[in-house]
């Protein structure tokens, strides 16, 4: 009879996790109830308590390795990065627009999500917008939503356009409503992103909006990306999920920012 392979105790297993995540990059649920012979349960226990140490991060249908918020990650990694909190956080996003407005739409996958959730929700006619392809392409179909892209230098990583072509652009409009994705929300520091183009170019977007709302996961709080696109007090609100901590919570609203939690 074929020997089998002794089970491995919860410390030994989630050490093991953590080895090959560092070494692989990211794993999958499926392969490690392959890899380890335990229920998809039990595994995903162990990269809750992983991810809570900080020794991974969550992702759909399993987990990878921690990113540091000067990361420019592609968007089919961060797609799927706390992914049912960006759902969350869109749809209450999408519950500010009003038919008739002009909306814009930063690139990511947050905002994607609120493009999703503002198309879902039917509210038109309403103009968007954005120098994301991938927000552009969610309303091809959508013929009572007018579609302003703004063009530049392309960033691959995002599959946005930045630079002096989409500054110029974004100095002749004007929004109602400007949603702001980043990678870095600090206190102090203030709204960041890893790219220098992408950061000038969401401040002047600020600028040209009467009203601006950052749609950003927990996880981006108390984070410092490498370029400053402004200050927290630069904006109306922020829109967040239920994991933020309640004394940072309080502390942003001390500040005058409006917390929306969803």
């Amino acid at each position: 009879m074929p020997v089998k392979a002794p089970v491995l105790l919860a410390d030994e297993r989630r050490r093991e996790i953590v080895k090959l995540i560092r070494r692989e990059g990211s794993v999958s649920v499926e392969d490690l109830v392959r890899r380890f012979k335990v229920s998809a349960v039990t595994l995903r226990a162990d990269l809750g308590q992983l991810a809570e140490r900080g020794l991974l991060v969550r992702s759909y249908g399993g987990a990878m390795v921690p990113m540091s918020p000067n990361d420019d990650v592609p968007l089919n990694v961060k797609r799927s990065i706390h992914h049912a909190e960006k759902v969350r956080i869109a749809r209450a996003a999408a519950r500010l627009v009003k038919p008739k407005q002009t909306v814009i739409l930063d690139s990511g996958t947050t905002s994607s999500e609120t493009a999703k959730a503002i198309k879902a929700a039917g509210i038109t006619p309403l103009t968007v917008i954005t120098h994301a392809l991938n927000i552009a392409h969610e309303f091809t179909d959508s013929t009572n939503v007018s579609v302003i892209m703004i063009g530049g230098l392309m960033r691959h990583v995002s599959g946005s356009f930045v630079g002096p072509q989409a500054e110029r652009s974004i100095r002749e409009l004007h929004a109602d409503h400007f949603f702001l994705g980043v990678d870095g929300l600090d206190l102090d520091a203030g709204l960041s992103t890893p790219d220098l183009l992408e950061a000038q170019l969401n401040a002047l977007m600020m600028q040209r909006s009467q009203e601006v709302s950052v749609i950003a996961d927990a996880s981006k709080f108390g984070r410092r990306s490498l370029s400053v696109i402004g200050p927290i007090n630069g904006v109306r609100r922020i829109i967040t999920d239920d994991r933020i901590q309640p004394e940072l919570l309080e502390r942003v609203r001390q500040t005058g920012v409006e917390v929306l939690v969803a």
